[in-house]
């Protein structure tokens, strides 16, 4: 009987830890998108959005920019069919703000991520950390599922609206998990 509990208690210990680890997986709330050239450009990218608790941790990284700086945002919808990208829609602006660059205090979009700077290869890393957003949560003004990343040909001035003008869209990666 002590060797039977002894196995019944490894037993018990092995699904406990593989429970555990089944639904530490299911909880993981990361996306990995592969971003596109479109109107005519060669910007490809990888971009992985993590979930850490309160904070989505966005990186990225892109080649085949033009040297200088770009635009990054949040666009409608996923949808990269188009050649110029424009089947994503306008920026994100789930809270119906003014176009403006993040966190400033007369409003911003969403997806007003900012600019970013490409070297002289054409290549950008970019980072970016925020509690505004969410992945695949129920919260319609915070979910990122269903957006799409655009890079823009040029930089946000952060005033037009009601987009910044940047330019054209190089690439494109919808976010569907």
């Amino acid at each position: 009987i002590a060797q039977m509990t002894s196995k019944n208690n490894i037993s018990v210990l092995f699904c406990l830890i593989f429970s555990f680890y089944i639904l530490s997986c299911t909880k993981d709330k990361t996306i990995v998108v592969e971003a596109e050239p479109k109107s005519g450009s060669n910007v490809a990218g990888t971009i992985t959005f993590s979930e850490d608790g309160d904070q989505v941790i966005m990186n990225a990284v892109f080649t085949g920019l033009k040297p200088g700086s770009h635009a990054i945002h949040l666009h409608e919808f996923p949808d990269c069919s188009s050649p110029d990208g424009k089947s994503t829609g306008g920026h994100w602006n789930p809270t119906f703000e003014n176009h403006g660059a993040w966190g400033n205090e007369t409003g911003f979009h969403r997806g007003d991520i900012g600019n970013f700077e490409a070297d002289e290869n054409g290549e950008a890393t970019i980072s970016f950390e925020t509690d505004l957003w969410c992945i695949n949560c129920d919260d319609e003004t915070k979910n990122i599922i269903g957006k799409a990343v655009i890079v823009h040909q040029g930089q946000d001035d952060f005033v037009s609206q009601p987009s910044g003008g940047a330019g054209s869209r190089v690439s494109c990666a919808g976010l569907i998990q």
